[in-house]
């Protein structure tokens, strides 16, 4: 190729292509300053239309006297933490939840009624109030004869050997799994976690079939060791 008629104007010097070139590799495209909106918290009564929801929970007999010593402590809790309304209602032998304007979770009617009929349940305030903080805790709800068929003596020593002398059985289970075990008769009730309940519900298992206290209650530490080491 013929370069002798290029005028020398023309040519472009290879240290000016280079800077060009570095230039607009260098900058970079500032980014879009994105404002996150804030919106404010639903409030529950808008969630259901401006409705309030209610709930209503049946006390049993054997109940009433200790409601009505820990009604104090039942109340507090569901007034100023959840911002519900509250009352014990005489005919229908029940305590009644609702919704007000200063409720603020969508949730707060649900855990309010955990908490109430845990208590009606046998479970202490102290320990029924944690339904009301923490998310991750149930109840597990079952009967002796769920798991064996037992009856006259042989369901009444399933129960001796779930409560143990004095209660030392039950402590030890709940002891040991972090739950808390309520014997009802014929129901047993634990509050806890998911992981712990199992533990605890295969302890109790394992007593109703007939399995010694002391043999079940080293498989209940084994377990409860390895989940404290895997968590």
């Amino acid at each position: 190729m013929d370069t002798d008629g290029i005028k020398e104007q023309n040519i472009i010097p290879a240290e000016v292509i280079e800077k060009k070139v570095q230039g607009r590799k260098g900058t970079k495209p500032k980014p879009k300053c994105v404002i996150k909106p804030n919106f404010p918290a639903i409030k529950a009564k808008r969630t259901m239309g401006g409705r309030s929801e209610f709930r209503r929970i049946r006390v049993p007999a054997h109940r009433y006297t200790p409601l009505r010593e820990q009604w104090q402590n039942i109340m507090d809790p569901v007034v100023e933490h959840m911002r519900l309304q509250i009352r014990f209602n005489p005919k229908t032998r029940s305590v009644e939840l609702k919704t007000s304007e200063h409720t603020e979770d969508a949730g707060a009617l649900q855990k309010a009624a955990d908490f109430v009929q845990a208590f009606c349940m046998g479970f202490e305030v102290q320990d029924a109030v944690a339904l009301l903080r923490l998310d991750d805790l149930y109840i597990d709800s079952f009967e002796v004869k769920d798991v064996k068929a037992l009856s006259g003596d042989h369901l009444s020593r399933a129960i001796g050997r779930i409560a143990g002398q004095d209660g030392k059985t039950r402590h030890a289970i709940e002891n040991a799994t972090r739950t808390r075990v309520v014997v009802a008769d014929q129901r047993i009730h634990i509050l806890g976690s998911f992981a712990n309940i199992r533990v605890a519900r295969d302890a109790i298992c394992n007593l109703i079939l007939g399995a010694p206290p002391g043999k079940v209650y080293n498989q209940m530490k084994n377990v409860a060791r390895r989940m404290n080491e895997r968590f």
